[in-house]
């Protein structure tokens, strides 16, 4: 006959076996952790997994073992991206594209709806959300990392700690901030095992890379040094040709736009950088030995800048393996617009005698190159053609997504995110009641299936440039064209080769309907225009 222990004498003998697990295993019901890692001006097609010659082997493992969307779009911008993407509204609904204002009283950012959800939110890198400008104590993060000095990888005077200004850098400290914000997120991370087990997290890491300044470690560089000598025409075309093979786009290579100027350009640029530069998409073979050259090192720095960044993500993905948490953790990879044409000088400035790449330095990848970064779409950053607007998104999660490797031609848009996430997390968004209703879907139900998430339209606007798609069809126009619309069928020409507007005149009359009538309310929502106000904004928490 067996005595009768008391519970205490399990419970003693079960604690430190408990102890001994991973920490997600304590909850096998647990909530999914998220990850929203964001890239800035990177290209369509520069990471491998999307056609890239780029050595990208972390997000191409994620890419292999979850999904990968064809259709998904940002808003042409880094500031209007992340304000959708942090509220779950187009941009013009809160005062963030344009003009810039204070966020309407009644929005919300995604840590004020996950924190009742019982989630922990931290943040790493670039925010960029004006009409909240701190992150902790207007966005509801618990801890952020917060970078503002987008001009100095190496030595950054305006960043931040939890809102706090940290002490300026030394350029020849070691600091790269790629490498930094990883550390900072991997920092988060062990707290969060260490002190916070029981609850689900929200990670936002946020990259600068590979955003102007070409700025990487001359090692990274040296890597990719003369790998670009055969120039953007070349490589443009073997990735629409890599694409095509991957079932990723079906269209044609959008033609370059030779006589598109970068916004924003200053006749003295040239005489800043040299010789070398070239202020217009120009077909390669027209460029002269040197110009060649040159161009060659901008492509190979940032190559370089998307090379160091992947590493740095695959450091934070160990650390989720690490701590036990991989397989419940959704992770999404994107990017805020398209490859950026500007060429500019600011900062520190440039010697042209330096490094290239150093911080002494200051180089964009310009028109051509951004063109291939593109590819196979036309045009580039504050466009919104397809070039502009259209982003990689990867979605990994074992625990969640039993595809592996599968492609998802869903029609997305980072409005989209909160829907989601909220899904995911089991709850809902708690709107005020003089809150318009998100307009976003949740992206769950292409987890299972593709072809699973229905809308009617999205929607553009910046700058100037505007669009609209509906179904597969698209009318946009730009500011350089006139504002004249162009309509294109994006089933069979996504690179929008041929314009229809002539033939489809009343497809085109009732969608510029539909735009204005968009526009008119989403302005309407946001109210009159309330200037912010740095450092004093009203707190959301």
């Amino acid at each position: 006959m067996r005595l009768k222990q008391p519970a205490w004498r399990f419970r003693s003998l079960l604690l430190p076996l408990l102890l001994c697990l991973p920490w997600s295993a304590l909850a096998a019901d647990a909530k999914p952790n998220f990850i929203i890692i964001l890239a800035d001006d990177m290209g369509f097609s520069d990471a491998g997994c999307y056609g890239g010659e780029i050595q990208t082997p972390n997000l191409d493992k994620l890419a292999a073992s979850g999904l990968r969307f064809t259709q998904f779009y940002n808003t042409a911008r880094c500031w209007p991206t992340r304000s959708c993407i942090m509220s779950g509204y187009y941009a013009q609904q809160i005062r963030m594209d344009p003009p810039r204002g204070r966020l309407p009283d009644w929005a919300r950012l995604l840590p004020h709806h996950l924190k009742p959800l019982g989630y922990r939110s931290y943040h790493a890198g670039k925010w960029h959300v004006m009409g909240a400008p701190k992150p902790v104590a207007d966005g509801g993060f618990d801890h952020s990392y917060w970078f503002q000095d987008w001009d100095r990888y190496f030595s950054p005077v305006q960043h931040y700690e939890d809102d706090v200004q940290a002490p300026p850098v030394k350029p020849d400290s070691g600091y790269y901030a790629t490498t930094a914000f990883a550390d900072r997120s991997i920092g988060f991370l062990k707290d969060h095992a260490a002190h916070h087990a029981g609850q689900p997290f929200f990670l936002y890491l946020a990259f600068i890379s590979p955003h102007f300044p070409l700025h990487a470690p001359q090692e990274d560089i040296a890597k990719y040094r003369d790998r670009y000598l055969e120039g953007w025409d070349t490589v443009r075309e073997r990735r629409w040709r890599r694409l095509r093979e991957m079932g990723i786009v079906n269209c044609a290579l959008a033609a370059r736009d030779e006589k598109l100027s970068p916004r924003y350009f200053k006749p003295d640029l040239l005489e800043k950088v040299g010789p070398g530069e070239s202020r217009y998409a120009v077909a390669w073979q027209s460029l002269t030995d040197e110009q060649r050259r040159f161009q060659a090192a901008k492509m190979a720095i940032h190559a370089a800048m998307v090379d160091r960044m992947d590493r740095e993500i695959g450091r934070v993905v160990e650390q989720l393996r690490a701590m036990g948490a991989m397989e419940n953790t959704v992770i999404f990879f994107l990017s805020d617009n398209g490859a950026d044409a500007t060429l500019m000088v600011r900062g520190d400035g440039h010697d042209r005698a330096a490094a290239p790449g150093s911080w002494q330095t200051f180089l964009c990848v310009g028109p051509g190159w951004a063109s291939a970064s593109n590819a196979p779409f036309r045009r580039q950053k504050v466009w919104v053609n397809e070039g502009g607007i259209s982003t990689p998104l990867i979605v990994h999660w074992p625990k969640g997504i039993a595809a592996r490797g599968e492609l998802r031609r869903d029609v997305g848009h980072v409005i989209d995110f909160v829907p989601t996430l909220l899904d995911l997390a089991g709850g809902k968004a708690t709107l005020s009641a003089d809150a318009p209703p998100l307009p976003g879907k949740s992206l769950t139900p292409a987890f299972v299936r593709d072809g699973a998430v229905e809308r009617e339209f999205v929607f553009f606007n910046h700058e100037g440039n505007r669009a609209l798609r509906m179904g597969d069809w698209k009318l946009v126009s730009a500011r350089e064209d006139g504002d004249a619309w162009e309509l294109f069928d994006l089933s069979t020409d996504r690179c929008e080769r041929k314009n229809l507007v002539r033939e489809q005149p009343e497809r085109a009359q009732a969608m510029e309907a539909k735009w204005q009538a968009l526009e008119t309310e989403f302005r309407r929502q946001a109210g009159p225009s309330e200037p912010a106000k740095p450092g004093k904004a009203k707190s959301r928490r």
